[in-house]
């Protein structure tokens, strides 16, 4: 049985702010993909350098792993976001879609006052079904 996706902005439910789906219904044989939260550091461990640096390798973190279990950005079906500072947003927002190249997975933005590394940034997590 083939996976189907259906993509739930109801006219009773706000509208989705930005580039999203406000649910994302997932039918059908699938298996999924958790991907846990991914952050600005590369395979050495560096960590990048200011928040769109972090932001990219993040998402190129979270993309190298889908692509490891042959899934594609189209597979998405939630992606959690965290920021340290809320003045990142539009910023996030853009690379977001960049990054995703017009996949709209259901999504949240948080903002906390800390993530796991001081140094950190940015973080992004994802859930993916095929």
């Amino acid at each position: 049985m083939p996976i189907h996706r259906r993509f739930l902005n109801p006219a009773e439910a706000a509208a989705p702010s930005s580039n999203y789906a406000n649910g994302v219904e997932i039918t059908g044989a699938s298996r999924w993909l958790h991907i846990s939260g991914q952050a600005g550091v590369d395979r050495q461990g560096r960590l990048a350098v200011g928040v769109e640096a972090q932001m990219r390798q993040a998402w190129a973190n979270l993309l190298a792993i889908l692509a490891a279990a042959d899934m594609g950005r189209e597979d998405l079906v939630k992606v959690t976001a965290f920021l340290k500072r809320a003045e990142d947003t539009a910023l996030f927002r853009k690379l977001r879609d960049e990054m995703l190249q017009g996949a709209v997975p259901a999504s949240t933005l948080l903002v906390v006052a800390e993530l796991a590394d001081p140094g950190w940034l940015f973080e992004v997590e994802a859930t993916a079904a095929q």
